[in-house]
């Protein structure tokens, strides 16, 4: 469901009412039924939404939404656009459940709507986001956030931390780490021999030092470790251009060093289609990549494409045909 005030809601009743969704997939929601039944109110839909209280009560009829009810919102006090504790209790409350299915094997992958990190907070779970709420949850350490659009992808070495903090953390051992996950991940989504790109830190690269010695130290090493365990990688490349050049059908990945240089070509080249990935999971998550959508909550306005594409992701990573 994500954060019920946003228009996480909106977007899974719009996404799971797509006949596309229903051929790959059985879906189960997971969050507040009564938020479900509001949020289908609010896009026009008049797919009937059903509560249930395990997955065994499931029917999978592909003319209703079934929603694994938590009943964990309060409607009467739900305001769209405002962050509020409740709602952050509910998102996590919706992602531990998620996790819980996932682990023992009941569901096959796990795809989150939007959760807002301060609400999050305010409900007095001091997580970044998903990808270290579900770390966590997994008791997992070694995980990384995979940005999907179509054949563009990008891997980050770290995500949410000062760009000071970032640049400390361009470590040899995380960004082989983060190389592996992404070769791994590559493979799982059919690229038998993924060929991987390792983004500069620095201006051109450090330009052989003038610039910055991260690339020198930490990154050109990472690399050459990672062709020694039979990984085709390539790096440092200038920051600049090696996301032209996968866009152009070099690489098959690029691992950036930090969030925003991986987000920003991402969302400029795809801002409503864009997969956030987890990687190093036991289990399998996908999900939006966009925020909880606060100024189109309870308008019927926010688009669900990111959404699909997440299912889409999800169901081959989990053995559904290509769709």
């Amino acid at each position: 469901m994500g954060d019920a005030s946003g228009a996480g809601a909106e977007i899974v009743i719009k996404a799971l009412t797509q006949p596309t969704v229903r051929s790959l997939c059985r879906p189960i929601a997971i969050g507040d039924a009564a938020t479900f039944r509001q949020a289908a109110r609010i896009v026009g839909s008049d797919t009937p939404v059903r509560g249930i209280e395990r997955l065994a009560d499931a029917t999978f009829d592909d003319s209703t939404v079934e929603v694994l009810d938590l009943r964990n919102i309060d409607l009467p006090k739900l305001v769209y656009g405002q962050v509020s504790a409740m709602c952050g209790q509910a998102a996590y409350e919706c992602v531990v459940k998620a996790v819980e299915l996932a682990l023992a094997g009941e569901i096959a992958a796990i795809v989150t709507s939007a959760l807002h990190k301060e609400a999050l907070n305010l409900a007095g779970h001091n997580f970044a986001g998903h990808t270290e709420l579900l770390a966590h949850l997994c008791g997992v350490q070694k995980v990384t956030m995979l940005l999907t659009a179509g054949s563009f992808r990008v891997s980050h070495v770290s995500t949410h931390v000062s760009l000071r903090e970032a640049i400390e953390r361009v470590k040899q051992q995380r960004i082989l780490e983060v190389t592996r996950l992404t070769h791994a991940a590559m493979r799982s989504m059919g690229i038998a021999q993924p060929r991987l790109a390792l983004a500069g830190l620095n201006p051109h690269a450090g330009e052989g030092g003038l610039f910055g010695n991260e690339e020198e130290l930490e990154i050109r090493p990472a690399a050459k470790a990672a062709r020694a365990e039979g990984m085709n990688v390539v790096g440092p490349i200038p920051p600049d251009t090696v996301f032209f050049r996968m866009h152009e059908g070099q690489y098959d990945a690029v691992v950036a060093m930090y969030h925003d240089q991986g987000h920003i070509p991402t969302k400029v080249l795809a801002f409503d289609q864009g997969v956030n990935v987890t990687l190093g999971l036991p289990i399998i998550r996908t999900s939006v990549d966009h925020g909880t959508v606060f100024g189109k909550a309870g308008k019927g306005t926010a688009r669900p494409d990111s959404m699909l594409e997440a299912l889409k992701l999800a169901a081959r990573m989990a053995g559904a045909p290509s769709a």
